[in-house]
């Protein structure tokens, strides 16, 4: 089988800082959305620095993550142990391998920050074909993996969430008031 080659060009340069900029202002929106216009706005400005942005151009197909490209390439993304440990919306970032509690909850404002960032990758991703559940059912394929690296409490809570994003839809459940009921059914409120 012939191993792929990846390389920067000018089309992936613009491609890519088009799909960056679109997710982030899809982000916006739902962060305006949820009550937190500045972390919206101020949202995955890490994708912009050097480390992050030239390995996904590199590795840009503009169907998934370049992240992910690169690992299934190299087996890890610099890019990725740069983005998660910047940005306290990914719960990879209250995961701690040395404490005695490993994977710690996420405070309330970067739970909601995580809802509208996972929101907006599968809007941007999947274009029109986005539905309600789309997130549910990317998070049930990935939740048994990764729940180990995430706080028992907030992968009931985030599972919960994208339920009800695929039953009621997001204008129903993306705005603080019910964003906050189920972070305190399922976490209690002082960790807000």
């Amino acid at each position: 089988m012939e191993k792929k080659e990846y390389k920067i060009t000018i089309g992936n340069f613009f491609r890519h800082l088009h799909v960056v900029n679109k997710h982030r202002f899809t982000v916006f929106k739902l962060c305006c959305r949820a009550g937190i216009p500045w972390q919206g706005l101020i949202h995955d400005l890490s994708k912009y620095s050097p480390t992050e942005f030239w390995e996904s151009v590199k590795y840009f197909q503009g169907t998934y993550s370049p992240l992910r490209e690169c690992k299934n390439d190299i087996g890890y993304s610099k890019a990725w142990l740069h983005h998660k440990g910047r940005n306290k919306h990914h719960y990879e970032y209250w995961y701690d391998f040395d404490a005695p509690i490993k994977a710690a909850i996420m405070p309330f404002r970067y739970y909601e920050e995580l809802v509208c960032d996972t929101l907006a990758a599968g809007m941007t991703y999947n274009g029109k074909n986005w539905k309600r559940d789309t997130q549910l059912n990317y998070w049930n394929r990935v939740k048994e993996k990764n729940g180990k690296y995430i706080h028992p409490q907030m992968v009931e809570l985030i599972t919960r969430t994208y339920e009800d994003v695929a039953k009621y839809g997001i204008k129903k459940v993306v705005n603080k008031k019910y964003l906050k009921k189920l972070y305190k059914k399922y976490v209690g409120d002082k960790y807000e």
